[in-house]
């Protein structure tokens, strides 16, 4: 079931296109059953590090999302850290990577990986 309230994670036009070309490259951009799985586990700098893969299994305490035609999924424990978090890709000289504007962190570190609530 995908979610439609407002509490969500969100996917920049520049992240859509770059996960798009991710999928397609990985060979899974035709297969509907495939998403992109968003997790917070323990660890990094400052606490807490972001997690991306691609994944086809909906497990039961999921969050379901959709995006900008990008299906997105988080368990349930990620999506407290996560809810209104935006997902960003930098092509930038300062840094190349994809890259989380989480509205919950009350501090991240300085390789944009980590964060602490």
């Amino acid at each position: 079931m995908i979610s439609t309230n407002e509490n969500s994670i969100y996917i920049s036009d520049k992240a859509r296109a770059k996960v798009a070309k991710l999928m397609e490259e990985a060979g899974v951009a035709n297969d509907s059953s495939y998403f992109l799985r968003v997790g917070v586990v323990g660890g990094g700098c400052s606490g807490l590090s972001y997690k991306l893969d691609f994944d086809n299994e909906v497990k039961p305490m999921d969050q379901v999302f959709e995006n900008d035609g990008i299906k997105i999924v988080t368990d349930l424990k990620s999506f407290l850290y996560l809810v209104n978090t935006e997902l960003d890709f930098s092509d930038g000289l300062n840094g190349k990577g994809f890259y989380f504007s989480n509205p919950n962190a009350s501090r991240s570190c300085g390789c944009g990986e980590s964060f602490a609530v």
